[in-house]
């Protein structure tokens, strides 16, 4: 259910569980995080977060967060992964990024979406917490009111709003969304990993 593809330089994997709106189990979280590691050891250049269908990921599968993942530390064990990664990290929202799935996406330098795509977090309606280090990672790209109105008020922000706020840093076409990817990792792609890790380093 994560499909892992690693070529000159970029790592993609791919949360392809369609049928289920790629909402995630343990075992999936687990493989992602393996392979956000793997590909920091394999000194990857540019990775690369993305979907299968037409969801990015509805999150939690609800099973299993009603039987524990949703306080699993497995959530913070792959955003911190995808945070501490020096290479050019990208989520391409092929489509809606819901609940814990949020963490993976606010960890990553670039957020890319598709037009129709709509973001929320709906933790204070489910009764969750949101993982620890996601709130501070979100007010940091869109302010502590926007933040607040994601994750208290429960708002469901379409990615044209998303984008005027911060969160999403371009709005693509779905049949440009791997174009994209392509050009924007190309730079990085051309470096070595010790110039792209330099570079990374020297920003905030």
């Amino acid at each position: 259910m994560i499909r892992t593809r690693a070529e000159d330089g970029l790592w993609t994997l791919t949360i392809d569980r369609p049928e289920k709106a790629n909402s995630l189990t343990r075992d999936m979280l687990a493989t992602l995080a393996d392979a956000v590691e793997w590909a920091g050891a394999e000194g990857a250049r540019a990775l690369v977060l993305t979907g299968a269908g037409k969801v990015f990921s509805a999150g939690a599968d609800l099973d299993e967060a009603r039987a524990g993942l949703a306080k699993d530390p497995v959530w913070e064990r792959l955003s911190g992964a995808l945070a501490a990664l020096p290479c050019l990290t990208i989520a391409a929202l092929n489509g809606t990024l819901a609940g814990g799935a949020m963490g993976m996406a606010l960890a990553c330098d670039l957020r890319l979406a598709v037009p129709t795509a709509k973001v929320f977090y709906p933790v204070m309606k489910l009764g969750f917490l949101p993982q620890p280090s996601d709130p501070a990672r979100l007010a940091a790209l869109v302010g502590p009111a926007r933040a607040k109105m994601i994750l208290m008020a429960g708002a469901r922000i379409g990615a044209e709003e998303a984008a005027a706020w911060g969160l999403i840093d371009r709005i693509v076409p779905p049949e440009a969304l791997a174009a994209t990817v392509e050009e924007l990792t190309a730079a990085a792609r051309a470096a070595s990993a010790a110039h792209v890790a330099a570079i990374k380093r020297m920003i905030p």
